[in-house]
């Protein structure tokens, strides 16, 4: 059973447990992190989702993230989920967003790392690939129909500060 907290519109803490798969009350959110990483050459890293996943199971994607468990802040999130889903261990994370979409509160992070291109692991039921892409491809990419749309959405303001779009 996963516990997440359960926090108000506006970030605060709600002191409210929620279970994964059961409703989440009106007015309570939960949070949920994910991270673009980008190496210090430029490129940028894309994970494929495994099959399995009831959502854009096999696309391709440019995050790692996951939902924050009960006690993690973002930042505590975030750097387990990208260790868990990528293998890389970094302390630096860049906030680039924040969104609200139904009962889901998102912060999306930059993270630029220089580990070893082919020291990436996989997480089990989570990622089956990945794949490190140039910049240029990068755009492509996030300009094509394989970018997950919800995603290109909440990178909306880091694409266009990167004059991405």
């Amino acid at each position: 059973m996963e516990i997440w907290d359960a926090y108000y519109q506006d970030g605060t803490l709600a002191n409210i447990d929620l279970i994964r798969g059961e409703p989440i009350p009106n007015g309570l959110y939960h949070l949920v992190c994910e991270v673009i990483v980008r190496h210090i050459d430029g490129d940028y890293l894309l994970m494929q989702r495994d099959w399995s996943k009831p959502n854009y199971g096999g696309y391709f994607e440019a995050t790692a993230g996951g939902s924050a468990l009960k006690g993690e802040d973002k930042l505590t999130c975030i750097k387990r989920e990208l260790l868990e889903e990528t293998g890389i261990l970094e302390d630096t994370f860049y906030e680039i967003g924040r969104d609200l979409s139904n009962t889901c509160i998102y912060y999306t992070f930059l993270c630029v790392t220089s580990c070893k291109k082919n020291s990436i692991t996989l997480q089990e039921g989570e990622t089956i690939a990945y794949k490190w892409i140039s910049e240029q491809e990068f755009i492509d990419f996030i300009h094509s129909e394989q970018m997950i749309d919800t995603r290109q959405k909440r990178f909306l303001e880091y694409f266009s500060k990167m004059n991405y779009l």
